[in-house]
């Protein structure tokens, strides 16, 4: 019979260690393990105080995870060597140790006061110690061999719990991080201005790795050195040397492009003391492709504060720190660069608007001229200008270069000065320059330049009031309009542009200057500006335009023009330059 009663003592027992087992290597959070522990095990024996010691490999301490009966202080502070005390010694020789009277034990530490007995059980895991269970009590002799035996049982389950416990949050750490990164990334990716670009990153770096001090240092290729471009202390701005790659913890990095972990500076020959307290360092460089770009340095007053996984965690941060330098970089060049052309462009366009008369010159009484230009960019491609080359004429000449900005203007300079040339010329000569002449004229030296990229269109008309003629050319210009007798209609004169083609002949058209005629000469910028819908403005339209303004002034006529393209195109932008040019004979 008492055979019987011990074999289900021993059923029991091992029941109760299966169910136990099972209930707690099913709990993955570990906070609530080690919180669970304690109430396990008081369903095997009994105790008064409790602790579970973890142990940190790095540094061959225990630190107490959990406890219940122990001071507050003693739990937060409390590190205790492998081998130092009963517990330690349990964990150094892997086998559990009971002391029913802790005062013959030279080895207790009592740090909990009042207490008789003690059990210490370590943890293994896969005969690796991670920690070991502890249990006190205010009664001598209070434990026995037997829960000593079932202990050390229970102790596997609760290692392995531990273990997958640890891995789970380490896993769901390991995702949090990682999406916390792949945060991080889209907003330093959306950051162009390099400095806080930096900035940002040394902040939000702290979200990922915790860090006493973190710099940035960029290489500069010229001097071979890596500068300090943001250094935080405890989230305070501080100063880091200029380092010359190769020295130090952080050159050496640079150079070997390789990360450096050092749980203890004071051993590394490497290290450079520049702040007195540091212990541990972390160094990543920010690699893109195969070039350094700069390094992540981490340092800390505790000794091993970093581990490969923060290693790990950092130089994902720092391959996108790299692109995104580079990028910020790049867009600072770019910057830089069209700040520039900005600032040559106003230029150009200063010039552009000297070269265009700002008034009209004296002219012959009954007339009345405007004109009005409006680029498609700052810059842009048409030009006119008003020339008396005597008193009783006036020249009128519109025109309309290939392409738009930079390029064009300067073309359109040139062609400019042409026109003033041939007209001007003709002081100077018996022989009269007509409009074709000029224009044959202008035609050969743009060609000879060999600008075959480029071509200018230019109607040049010449209002003659001693004669009260009026004599045009044209060179692709779109048609002038005329409106006389109540009619508007274009003047169907063609020509080819000027310098497209070699030895090209132009026609002319005459007519007589009649009282209350206007003459209207636009650019196609006008006539092909287009709507949403791609249609084009036309020259019908601008006919429309003169019908109902034609008893205006000039300039009324001219805004008015403008004024329908606009109501036209809608939010269209305008394609191309726009130039128009009323002519009244008010005489």
């Amino acid at each position: 019979m008492l055979t019987d009663h011990h074999d289900t003592q021993h059923q029991e027992l091992v029941a109760t260690l299966f169910e136990l087992g099972r209930e707690v290597t099913s709990v993955l959070d570990l906070d609530e393990l080690l919180r669970r522990i304690p109430r396990l095990i008081a369903r095997l024996t009994n105790f008064t105080v409790f602790a579970v010691y973890l142990l940190d490999d790095r540094r061959e301490e225990l630190r107490i995870a959990y406890a219940e009966g122990y001071p507050d202080d003693v739990v937060r502070n409390f590190r205790l060597k492998v081998g130092q005390g009963i517990v330690g010694t349990a964990v150094a020789e892997q086998r559990p140790i009971l002391v029913n009277d802790v005062h013959d034990d030279a080895r207790f530490l009592g740090i909990v006061p009042g207490v008789k007995a003690q059990l210490a059980v370590p943890l293994l895991h896969k005969k690796r110690v991670i920690g070991a269970l502890n249990l006190l009590s205010d009664r001598a002799g209070a434990f026995t061999q037997h829960d000593e035996d079932i202990l050390a049982q229970f102790g596997v389950h609760v290692a392995q719990a531990i273990v997958n416990a640890r891995l789970f949050e380490r896993e769901r750490d390991y995702t949090a991080t990682l999406e916390t990164l792949t945060e991080i990334a889209r907003e330093v990716a959306a950051i162009l201005d390099l400095d806080e670009l930096l900035s940002r990153i040394a902040i939000l770096a702290k979200r990922v790795v915790d860090y006493r001090t973190f710099g940035i240092l960029l290489v500069n290729e010229a001097t071979n050195q890596l500068e300090p471009k943001v250094a935080l202390q405890y989230g305070e701005k501080t100063s880091m040397l200029t380092i010359t790659i190769g020295d130090g913890l952080v050159g050496y990095a640079a150079l070997h492009k390789e990360i450096v972990l050092v749980d203890d500076v004071s051993r590394d020959p490497r290290y450079i003391a520049v702040v007195e307290d540091v212990r541990s360092e972390l160094v990543v460089p920010l690699l893109l492709k195969d070039r350094c770009v700069g390094v992540f340095d981490l340092e800390s007053p505790e000794l091993g504060a970093f581990n490969p996984r923060h290693a790990e965690i950092l130089s994902i941060l720092a391959s996108q720190a790299a692109v995104a330098i580079e990028n910020a970089r790049l867009y600072e060049k770019v910057r830089d660069g069209e700040l520039r052309l900005e600032r040559e462009i106003a230029f150009a366009r200063r010039v552009q608007m000297a070269l265009l008369p700002t008034e009209l010159p004296r002219r012959p009484r009954g007339i009345e001229v405007a004109v009005r230009f409006e680029p498609a960019r700052q810059i842009g491609g048409d030009l006119y200008d008003f020339l008396a080359p005597d008193p009783s004429t006036l020249v009128v000449a519109v025109g309309d270069v290939s392409g738009k900005g930079v390029p064009a203007a300067l073309y359109g300079a040139f062609a400019g000065e042409l026109v003033r040339s041939r007209t001007f010329r003709r002081r100077y000569t018996t022989v009269r320059s007509s409009p074709a002449d000029v224009l044959a004229s202008m035609n050969t030296i743009l060609h000879d330049r060999q600008l075959e990229e480029y071509f200018c269109a230019l109607c040049y008309a010449v209002f003659d009031f001693k004669r009260r003629q009026l004599t045009m050319a044209n060179s692709g210009l779109p048609y002038p309009i005329r409106r006389s007798g109540g009619t508007s209609a274009e003047i169907d004169l063609r020509g080819v542009p000027l310098g497209a083609l070699p030895a090209t002949r132009y026609e002319e058209w005459t007519c007589d200057l009649i009282r209350g005629d206007l003459y209207v000469f636009c650019t196609d910028g006008i006539s092909e500006a287009a709507d949403l819908q791609e249609r084009e403005f036309g020259a019908a339209r601008v006919i429309e335009a003169i019908e109902r303004l034609h008893a205006e002034p000039t300039q009324r006529i001219v805004d008015g023009i403008f004024e329908a393209v606009g109501t036209f195109r809608r939010d269209g932008l305008p394609a191309d330059d726009m130039t128009a040019v009323v002519v009244k004979i008010t005489n």
